[in-house]
């Protein structure tokens, strides 16, 4: 009796395992990060200077009655970024979907020293009012990098 419900009990701890490791949506490739996309433009290009810069410390204000964001960009690399520019989209920190799309902005620096950061502000494009956005630890930057070029 032992002996048959140990038997039992490995069966379905067995079934369980490869259930979990047939059922998911994605292919062992995609898991391991080598999934390669059906047309080259569903390929995002990054910038090569998009691991080296980050947005950080964004307030959202209001001045004259218009949404204005403050924020910092810092340059993480060891060398100068010249003539630095860039779109950021900021997402409400709960889900990454258009609804939670919070606004836009750019900017653009003549120069971004190593391991350095600079204070900016600029114009915030959303669709929101003012007492709708998220608070500053709730909302996330994805910075796009327009130049320089690669």
């Amino acid at each position: 009796m032992f002996i048959g419900v140990t038997v039992a009990f490995l069966g379905i701890l067995g079934g369980i395992y490869y259930y979990l490791q047939h059922s998911g949506k994605t292919s062992t490739a995609e898991k391991a990060g080598l999934e390669s996309p059906a047309s080259p433009a569903q390929q995002k290009v990054t910038n090569p200077m998009q691991k080296y810069v980050e947005v950080v410390g964004i307030r959202m204000i209001s001045e004259n009655k218009k949404p204005v964001v403050k924020f910092l960009v810092v340059n993480h690399s060891s060398s100068e970024i010249p003539d630095l520019a860039a779109n950021v989209t900021l997402w409400a920190s709960t889900s990454r979907s258009d609804e939670d799309q919070v606004g836009t902005f750019s900017f653009k620096l003549k120069d971004l020293p190593a391991n350095e950061s600079k204070e900016l502000s600029e114009p915030l494009t959303t669709k929101r009012k003012m007492y709708e956005l998220p608070d500053w630890q709730n909302a996330t930057p994805e910075i796009e990098i327009t130049s320089p070029a690669q």
